[in-house]
């Protein structure tokens, strides 16, 4: 899958589609997309100097990526055999995001109880 693919897919496609399978590409490529524009939002508040801007478009950005962002994880639990709930795992100070992370770059199951295989 290529960025634009992954991108599509994730935020026009499947926006809110908490069921199906995502792929590690799927997933990191819009884990990719969300730093960059991060990033951007953080050039642009540098060359204006406005440090509200930078807040204000970062709050902005968070709020529209949350829905697609929240679902492309759970999809790609499903991608490794995990029921979406594993995801609250996140709320364990520092070892739930190290063991998401973790699971996040396990290779895809065959044929689960999700869907087949996206690949």
């Amino acid at each position: 899958m290529t960025f634009s693919e992954a991108i599509k897919t994730s935020l026009v496609n499947k926006y809110a589609t908490f069921s199906g399978r995502a792929t590690r590409s799927e997933y990191w490529y819009v884990v990719l997309f969300g730093y960059l524009l991060a990033l951007l939002i953080v050039f642009l508040g540098m060359i204006i100097d406005s440090p509200e801007l930078i807040i204000g478009l970062s709050t902005v950005l968070s709020l529209i990526l949350l829905v697609p962002s929240l679902a492309v994880c759970i999809r790609r639990l499903h991608d490794t055999g995990r029921s979406g709930w594993w995801y609250l795992l996140v709320l364990i100070p520092y070892i739930g995001a190290i063991a998401l992370l973790v699971i996040f770059c396990f290779k895809s199951d065959e044929d689960n109880k999700y869907g087949s295989n996206p690949k």
